[in-house]
């Protein structure tokens, strides 16, 4: 019985100590273009297909045309959301189809 209070006491600690350890690793610009362009491709105002992302040390710079100021600020909100963005230079033109 000893055995297994110190077994699931160790699993305990190694999991939170990794954790701890995943947490603090630092995001890859690559990430973020992907993980911005997913965010911005699934949303349905701003369908993202036409908005290209550019990141370079956790500044997310978005450029392209969209059709309505809605989805210029639905960007530039949803790009901020995304963990490990630092900031958003929205460069996205309103261009009436």
């Amino acid at each position: 019985m000893k055995i297994k209070r110190i077994g699931l006491a160790l699993l305990l600690f190694l999991t939170m100590l990794m954790t701890a350890f995943a947490a603090d690793k630092p995001v890859t610009d690559d990430y973020l273009t992907d993980a911005v362009s997913n965010k911005l491709a699934a949303d349905s105002l701003v369908k993202g297909g036409g908005i290209k992302v550019d990141v370079k040390s956790g500044v997310v710079t978005l450029e392209g045309k969209v059709a309505e100021g809605k989805q210029k600020s639905k960007a530039e909100r949803l790009a901020k959301g995304v963990k490990g963005v630092k900031s958003v230079v929205n460069n996205l033109k309103i261009e009436k189809p």
